[in-house]
């Protein structure tokens, strides 16, 4: 199960009492910040997609859109999302789970906005609270991105 890698994961940091789990669904943005009790724009939401054939995930706030023009200035191709039923092939993971280790990570900047982010833990029912620096470090990322738009208006 994916959660127990999270768990394991984060044992060895001293950070698994860090991860929450919920008798309800976090599977989305709305669901996780209702479970949470906080803004949308908190959630960490993952996005999977190709790049050629090398698969990215793009970890931005919970209240942000790809902006097409800003992903293939920086990518060289257009955003094209990975299907959600083959996601767990190509990633490694059904959606909020572990990662293949060729897959890069990058993190985008409207993530900066915050002190604390809560990116999913394993399930659709799971999240762990994460300092910007702690995201950086724990997530193996690759680089800082800035792909998305409609999150300016509301950064803090």
């Amino acid at each position: 199960m994916a959660i127990d890698k999270v768990k394991e994961y984060f044992k060895h940091l001293h950070m698994e009492d860090h991860i929450l789990e919920f008798d309800v669904s976090s599977a989305t943005v709305e669901l996780a910040a209702e479970a949470l009790h906080c803004e949308e724009k908190r959630i960490a939401k993952t996005m999977s997609f190709l790049v050629g054939e090398q698969p990215i995930l793009i970890v931005t706030a919970g209240d942000t859109k790809i902006d097409n023009a800003k992903y293939r200035h920086f990518f060289g191709a257009k955003a094209k999302m990975i299907p959600g039923e083959e996601v767990e092939a190509i990633i490694g993971h059904a959606i909020g789970g572990d990662i293949n280790e060729n897959v890069k990570v990058y993190l985008d900047e409207s993530l900066k906005r915050f002190q604390t982010v809560f990116p999913a833990a394993g399930t659709s029912n799971s999240a762990i609270e994460l300092t910007i620096p702690e995201l950086e470090k724990y997530s193996n990322f690759l680089q800082w991105v800035d792909v998305c738009k409609d999150w300016q208006e509301s950064a803090n």
